[in-house]
């Protein structure tokens, strides 16, 4: 026997050990790339992608155009065409030289071609096959009628929730969704049809919500629901189910025991880390097996702000993580197909196979069949047979094998942008990642860590493009965030897979390892928050397939650039310092570069889309905030650009969503002295949305009174509005006692017209009136409670400028510098023409976040001036 022989079997060989054959050899060359099976997945994709998006006729005829093409192509006459003069038995031609195994050049070219026309025909029937149950039986009828009935429906997917979203003044519900497949339909007049069809279940908010979360697949309900066709013409569903009635879901038949299991599992691990820090609580299930019920948005938002979603969605890396303590690390498998655990348990190759097909096949249960774990349980599947079988395969042939079973048994996989990510950043690790990581340890990098960041690199490099088309930014901080949270990816995905497989058994020993894996998770939403807070975290870049087009050609620019630039080592490093500085974002760097935040600011106007959100300089580096806007992020941001840490007083001058939902950025690591409101609580829901952050934030609730004065070094103002039953001129705690009494102050305009409006006195005199969303009655009402109120310097416009302006007010202020907050293309038509011009002709400059962006007021007097072009 000889002795690589031996070893591939599993005894031992002391003639030669495994690192002098890695020394002897790099682990991932193994000769040329087979990349024969690349064009067929990518024809199959293709042919999927076109054909869920278009009409069954279409889709016929492309499949037998296909077909029909294929099978010219393997016909004599064909093969000639392509430059072949002979078939097998004749003469070949001189010019056509014969290839492996005698095989003629044009009969290979023959067949590649019939190959790639065949699966593009396989995609494309598979995708029809798919989506005629979207257009035929009784479902969609129902959808395109609106109609109600009552339905039996499998669920197909763990329930989820909306994202918290605002719209216009008001925070939409958060529902409950859920995929699933109707198997009986019944319509009002009694008519039952069996059927099979996908669809998206929408449970509006109410009572059961806590039973729908913890449905699980396989369950049988009966729903009584209102359909609606899909939104959009690709969506893999035949119709939207929007379930009435409210309270628990109706339960018709239990999940299957599999299913079952799987759900105790995740139960158990949830439970395991009830006792974590908020953020590992949240992370570390979502990190083991995509269960992410408990993530908030802000911590979402940070992981998406430094790209590190991958990490949430049970990527191809939790199962490589697992694989690895079985197999080995791929480069020494590649070599001896002997490593990891099960050489030493005395597994063989053909056991460790088994034994690491039943684990994937676990973790695809217990973690969902989404694109990426199906992905990555596909290429592990083709990697044991490898193993198994003792043949030494590419990964390339396995990850293309996997792309074109995955899409021929799912085809919405096609038009998944997760499932390309996931393609691509493989396909990136399998190419490219290797020769860049043998570069960089030329030039002196040490070895894991080249091989770390040039991973990075390499996943970067082919996913941003991507990322570009759906979310029109690029993170600059991925690389740099990647690299730190792959130091505890390992880690907590080993014990938190331990903390999965003990809480079955002994949930304190459970409860014990999820508070090691508790550290790493920690680790890794620590990485994520604090990229995510750097002030140029993200870069605004054009979206579309044109702008990721764009972004794909400037990074091919660049690593050609870096690999024929002379003086590499400078340059790169000189490139790292800029990217830090436009990261960090110094601000005296920052102001002489831009102009933004221009010395001497008095007042500014965050740019936050359609919302307000009002900044009063205090001196140094506190400010009184008035209002939030409706999105966390851009108030932040805005915040720290003007370089605002301390907030003494934050007014939120009315509770409609638009002005309160970005509340935790403002909180978010900045002293805040108190928030002071106005009397009526409405809507209620936000107004307890304010409490609940209040509170957890430990920052007193203060309601606004009639002519209160404030004052803050130069900064002081007075209260105008609302000017009875907002609250006691004592800056009473809000309570719910307050609501009756601020309604009738309000009037008929509603939260609008209870409003808190300003009028403040700056440093050198400047004066500014904040008028919140008054509507025209409050408007008067303001003017006959004050008819002193002497011209101002600065108008922050009511409510986002909309045409509902009071002619007298305007006269009366006759503002010399007019500030409008709206977001760019809002379905209101803010700010109105109509009150832009009645402005102007007033003699008032107007400036508008939607079009100028961030303004900022320095000056007074003869000096009064407005910067535009922050944020």
């Amino acid at each position: 026997m000889k002795p690589d022989e031996a070893t591939v079997d599993g005894a031992t060989a002391d003639e030669e050990t495994a690192d002098e054959r890695g020394a002897r050899a790099p682990s991932w060359e193994e000769g040329p790339a087979d990349l024969r099976l690349i064009p067929l997945a990518v024809a199959a994709w293709v042919a999927a992608a076109i054909a869920v998006g278009v009409s069954g006729w279409w889709t016929v005829a492309g499949v037998v155009v296909c077909l029909v093409g294929g099978g010219l192509l393997l016909t004599p006459v064909a093969a000639r065409w392509l430059g072949g003069t002979a078939w097998p038995g004749e003469a070949i031609a001189a010019a056509d030289p014969p290839t492996r195994r005698g095989t003629p050049g044009w009969r290979l070219r023959a067949t590649a071609f019939a190959g790639v026309l065949l699966c593009a025909a396989a995609g494309a029937a598979s995708a029809g096959l798919h989506t005629a149950d979207l257009r035929r039986g009784p479902v969609p009828a129902l959808a395109r009628e609106y109609a109600r009935a009552q339905l039996e429906v499998t669920v197909t997917s763990d329930p989820r929730l909306t994202r918290p979203r605002v719209r216009g003044s008001e925070t939409v519900p958060v529902s409950v969704v859920l995929d699933g497949e109707v198997t009986r339909a019944e319509r009002s007049d009694g008519t039952v049809h069996r059927t099979r069809a996908p669809v998206l279940l929408i449970v509006p908010p109410g009572e059961g919500r806590a039973e729908w979360l913890r449905l699980l697949p396989s369950t049988r309900l009966r729903v009584g629901a209102r359909l609606a066709p899909p939104s959009r013409p690709g969506d893999p569903f035949a119709a939207v189910l929007k379930v009435g009635g409210g309270g628990p879901p109706r339960i018709v038949g239990p999940p299957s025991a599999l299913q079952r299991t799987a759900g105790e599992l995740r139960a158990g691990l949830r439970r395991a880390t009830d006792g974590l820090d908020p953020d590992a609580r949240a992370l570390l299930p979502g990190l083991v097996v995509g269960d992410t019920s408990r993530i908030g948005s802000e911590l979402r938002d940070a992981f998406v702000a430094t790209d590190l979603t991958h990490l949430l969605a049970v990527s191809g890396s939790n199962l490589s993580v697992v694989l690895l303590l079985l197999v080995g690390r791929p480069g020494r498998a590649h070599q001896v197909e002997r490593g990891g655990l099960a050489p030493r348990l005395g597994m063989s190759l053909r056991v460790t196979a088994v034994a690491g097909g039943a684990l994937t096949l676990a973790f695809v249960v217990v973690c969902r069949p989404d694109p990426s774990v199906l992905r990555a349980a596909a290429c592990g599947f083709v990697v044991l047979l490898a193993i198994g079988t003792g043949r030494r395969r590419s990964l390339i042939p396995a990850l293309a094998a996997a792309v074109l079973l995955l899409v021929l048994y799912d085809p919405w996989l096609a038009r998944s942008y997760g499932f390309l990510l996931s393609v691509l950043a493989t396909g990136a690790l399998l190419t490219a990642a290797p020769r860049w990581s043998e570069a960089l340890r030329r030039r002196g990098v040490p070895g894991r860590l080249a091989e770390v960041l040039a991973a990075s690199l390499a996943a970067q490099a082919v996913c941003a493009p991507v990322v570009v088309v759906f979310a029109a930014r690029v993170s600059l901080v991925a690389i740099p965030a990647n690299l730190f949270a792959e130091l505890a990816v390992a880690p907590a995905t080993v014990f938190g897979f331990a903390t999965l497989a003990v809480a079955a058994i002994w949930m304190p020993a459970a409860e014990g390892l999820a508070w090691v894996a508790g550290w790493p998770a920690g680790w890794i939403a620590r990485v994520a928050r604090t990229g995510a807070a750097l002030p140029g975290a993200e870069l605004s870049w054009p979206g579309g397939w044109w702008g990721g087009f764009a972004l794909a050609l400037v990074t091919a620019v660049v690593v050609l650039a870096a690999r024929r630039l002379p003086y590499r080592g400078p340059v790169a490093g000189l490139v790292v310092v800029l990217l830090l500085l436009v990261v960090v974002r110094p601000v005296p760097l920052t102001r002489w570069a831009t102009g933004w935040p221009p010395r001497g600011w008095v007042f500014a106007m965050c740019q936050v889309g359609q919302g307000d959100a009002t900044v009063l300089a205090a001196g140094g580096d506190a400010a009184v905030v008035v209002d939030a806007g409706p999105d966390p992020v851009p108030v932040d941001r805005c915040l720290r650009e003007l370089g605002v840490r301390r907030v003494p007083l934050l007014v939120l001058t009315h509770f409609h969503a638009d002005h309160v939902a970005g509340l935790p950025g403002v909180l978010r690591g900045r002293s805040v002295g108190a928030i002071q409101t106005t009397g009526l609580e409405e809507p209620p829901a936000q107004a307890a949305f304010v409490r609940r952050t209040a509170a957890a934030a430990r920052v007193p609730l203060i309601r606004a009174g009639p002519g209160e004065r404030r004052r803050i070094g130069e900064l002081e103002w007075t209260v105008l509005w609302p000017t009875a039953g907002g609250g006691a001129a004592d800056g009473g705690a809000v309570g719910r006692g307050a609501v009756g009494r601020g309604r009738a102050a309000a009037g008929s305009g509603g939260a609008n017209d209870a409003s808190v409006a300003l009028l403040v006195r700056a440093a050198g005199g400047l004066t500014l009136l904040l008028l919140g969303d008054l509507e025209p009655p409050a408007q008067r009402g303001l003017l006959r409670a004050h008819p002193g109120l002497a011209p101002v310097d600065v108008l922050k416009v009511a409510h986002h400028g909309s045409a509902h302006q009071d002619p007298g007010l305007i006269r009366a202020v006759r503002p010399r510098l007019a500030l409008v907050s709206a977001g760019r293309d809002n379905p209101y038509g803010h700010p109105s023409p109509r009150t832009v011009e009645s402005l102007r002709a007033g003699g008032a400059r107007v400036l508008r976040t939607d079009r100028d962006g961030a303004i900022a007021v320095v000056g007074a007097g003869p000096g009064l001036a407005a910067v535009p072009g922050g944020g």
